[in-house]
């Protein structure tokens, strides 16, 4: 499922950054982070509160998602690396978790289970000592 992402709720700011670039990366800010207020998303408050969990720390306290991409030598490239992350971070919380249906042992099986441990249980009391009377 693609998430589109509304160009009003992104903010774009550029940083210097670490890594590749040699002596360009002491010159130009590469490094990108985005921000993205998560109540301009419209989302549904279920999707929001799993948006919430994935985004830890990322989330701050006013609603917003910061992701920080600076693993390329580029301002697109990062920028769109932090667009990627957002959208993909989206989608997995539009994702309903299955709910676990609760089966029971059925009647044969709790009784196979008993004679499996009487069975074990008889095997281990002949490992006692060895009384010759």
């Amino acid at each position: 499922m693609s998430f589109e992402l509304p160009e009003d709720a992104l903010s774009f700011t550029f940083l210097a950054a670490s890594g590749p670039g040699g002596q360009n990366v002491n010159k130009v800010a590469t490094a990108c982070q985005l921000r993205c207020d998560v109540f301009r998303l419209g989302l549904a408050p279920d999707v929001y509160q799993r948006l919430k969990q994935l985004a830890g720390s990322r989330m701050t306290a006013g609603g917003e998602i910061v992701i920080t991409a600076r693993q390329h030598r580029t301002q697109e490239a990062n920028r769109e690396a932090a667009r990627e992350r957002l959208a993909d971070l989206i989608a997995r919380a539009h994702v309903r978790p299955v709910k676990r249906v609760r089966t029971k042992p059925s009647r044969a099986a709790k009784a196979k289970r008993v004679d499996a441990k009487k069975q074990r249980g008889s095997v281990k009391e002949g490992r006692g000592k060895v009384r010759l009377d």
